[in-house]
Formats: structure tokens, sequence, C-alpha cells
């Protein structure tokens, strides 16, 4: 399946980018209290989820009791990863000098080290998005995505790889800064030393925590609490791995050489954040769970801004692509998975 050409001309571009430019700086100048209380109150609803769930939990020998606590701690760890750790982490919010929105110091409820993630996710996704060789996200260096990634005798295992990866999302993002992919021709373990040991640090307090120190609290109902919090944190990392998939990978996404981002004019960035990525539809709590990265191309050409104006913008954002030709790719989340997971298993063979 070829991909098209990159059809704007460099005056075109231009033009495109200083319309995309003008809406994020109207949007920065606009920012205030409304999105300190939209945040503030995110972080109330998820906290109070999750003391809640957890307390439903240790009541969990009544099944109604156990399924509302597993539903309700789920739920704010959804919140906890995208609309409040995700989005803090991008520095979204580093303009309210509030200690616990401060986006580089921030640590979520994951398994993945925070630093790890905004130097792979922030710096290297978000500034070479979709770039054969640079950006390591395409398929998380396991999967293969797209067709342009080459083939080989382990990629037959795509669908058992995606399936560990949906499951255990989380513990595969922990182990990304690892670049096991590198072994051993290109690195060592030993240079990978110091990340290993954020990592198995990271692993061990979210297990102490999770597994050990919740479950012992409820005495002689531990047995329920360490399978709640087994099964939120799976129900967690299914719900990130589908939205994260179906934002970057469904039919019409794209991928780019090296070659054809060189000398990239600030429009051909933007141009290639919109070719990159994908939207999916649905309503407000939709978009809240998704931390709003079912606006996934408005995210992308606007990584610091307040996720929960993306809404806004999409409409401006999509005629703004109209007038210039490129494609909106956007879509109902069954739609936008299914492609997904067709192509992980059609990808399998060369």
């Amino acid at each position: 399946m070829s991909q098209p050409e990159l059809a704007l001309t460099p005056a075109q571009a231009d033009a495109f980018g200083a319309e995309l430019d003008a809406i994020r700086a109207r949007v920065l100048a606009d920012l205030g209290k409304r999105d300190a209380d939209y945040i503030r109150g995110i972080v109330k609803v998820q906290r109070t989820l999750e003391v809640g769930g957890r307390v439903l939990l240790y009541a969990g020998k009544r099944r109604p009791a156990w399924l509302a606590g597993v539903a309700m701690l789920a739920v704010s760890k959804i919140l906890d990863n995208w609309e409040i750790g995700h989005n803090v982490m991008h520095g979204q919010y580093d303009w309210m000098g509030d200690p616990a929105l401060h986006g580089p110091t921030f640590e979520w409820d994951s398994a993945c080290p925070s630093d790890h993630w905004r130097h792979a996710h922030n710096y290297l996704h978000h500034t070479y998005t979709n770039v054969l060789g640079v950006d390591r996200d395409i398929g998380y260096a396991v999967l293969r995505v797209k067709e342009a990634q080459p083939w080989d005798r382990l990629k037959l295992l795509n669908p058992i790889n995606a399936l560990i990866g949906f499951v255990l999302f989380q513990y595969s993002l922990a182990g990304y800064e690892l670049e096991i992919e590198r072994m051993p021709h290109e690195i060592t373990m030993a240079d990978k030393r110091e990340a290993l040991g954020m990592i198995v640090r990271k692993v061990f307090r979210q297990t102490l925590k999770d597994y050990v120190a919740f479950p012992l609290s409820a005495g002689r109902f531990a047995r329920y609490v360490l399978t709640g919090n087994l099964v939120a944190n799976m129900i967690r990392n299914m719900w990130t791995f589908a939205i994260t998939f179906c934002g970057h990978f469904p039919d019409g996404v794209r991928v780019f050489t090296i070659e054809e981002t060189r000398d990239e004019s600030r429009g051909m960035w933007y141009y290639r954040q919109i070719l990159g990525t994908a939207n999916m539809n649905g309503g407000r709590l939709f978009h809240i769970l998704s931390g709003n990265l079912s606006h996934q191309i408005e995210h992308h050409l606007f990584p610091d801004l307040p996720a929960h104006r993306y809404a806004e913008l999409a409409p401006e954002v999509r005629e703004i692509c109209r007038r210039y030709g490129i494609p909106y790719n956007t879509g109902s989340m069954p739609r936008q998975l299914g492609t997904v997971v067709r192509n992980i298993f059609r990808l399998a063979f060369p």
C-alpha cells in the first residue's frame, strides 16, 4: 500500500503553520481559572474514586461491592495516567505554579518511570512523530504496524506480542527505555544499568503498593483486595493500549523517512503531525477517560495546551485541513481499533 507524497508547497506550508501557530497563541493567552479549576476538579474526582474503590474492595466478600470497587479503582487509574499524568507531564499546567501539577517532577501510578516517559514520549515521539528509524513508538520496537517496517520471522509473533502488550501495557512501557531490540550488537545491558535500576525501583514500589501493602492491610479479606487491584490494573492497561494504538496505527496514518523530514519547516512539522495521527469520535466522558487523546491530532499539534481544550479546537483544525486539502483522520473507536487489530494480524506476514 503506497503512501501519498507530501503535497504542500513551501509557501502553503508556511501559511498553514502560521494559522496553527495563531490558534496556539490564542489559547495560551486565554489560560486561567477555567483551566485550573478543570484539572483540580479532575484530580479531586480521581482521588475520590481511588479512595472509594479501595474501601469497597475491603468489603469484597460481597460481589457487588467488589465489582464496584474494581470499577472505581480502574477509572481512577485511567484518570491518573491519561487526563492527569500524561497531560501534566507534557507541561500543560506548569503555568499554574502548583508543585502537584509540575510536569518535570510529576510521578504517575504506572510501572514506567516518569523520567523515562518524558524522554521517550514527550521528546522523541512528539518531535519525530512516525519517522522510521527515529520514533521508536512505531510498533514500540516489537510490533509491525506499518508496511514500511521491515519484516523478519519474529514478526510472526505480532498477534501474540500485541496481546501481551494489551494486558501488560504498563510493563511494556516500563521496559521501553532498555532498547532491548538493539542488544547485543549495538548496546549491552551494562549501558542501560542506570535505566534498569530506575525501572526495578519503580516496578518494586508499584508492586509493593498494589499487591502487598493494600492486601495485607485488609487482613482476612486480603485476597479480595489483591484480585481487585490486579483486575483494575489490567483494565487500565487494556484501555490505555487501545487509546494509544487507535491514535497512532489505524488505517490512513502514515509514516515518514528521515529524508522526507530533513530541513523541515514549522508548517511541515504540523503537517506531519496530522498525517501521522488519528482521532476518535465520542462524547464528553469518553474524551475525559481518554485523556482527550481521542483528539490525538490536536494533541500532536498542541501538546503543551490543556487537553480539555482540544474538543473546542478540533472543528477549527478540521476546517483548516479542509482548506489546504489535508486528510483529517477520524472515526469511531470500534472502527479505528478494528483496523489496528486487522493490520497487526496482516503484517505478521511478509
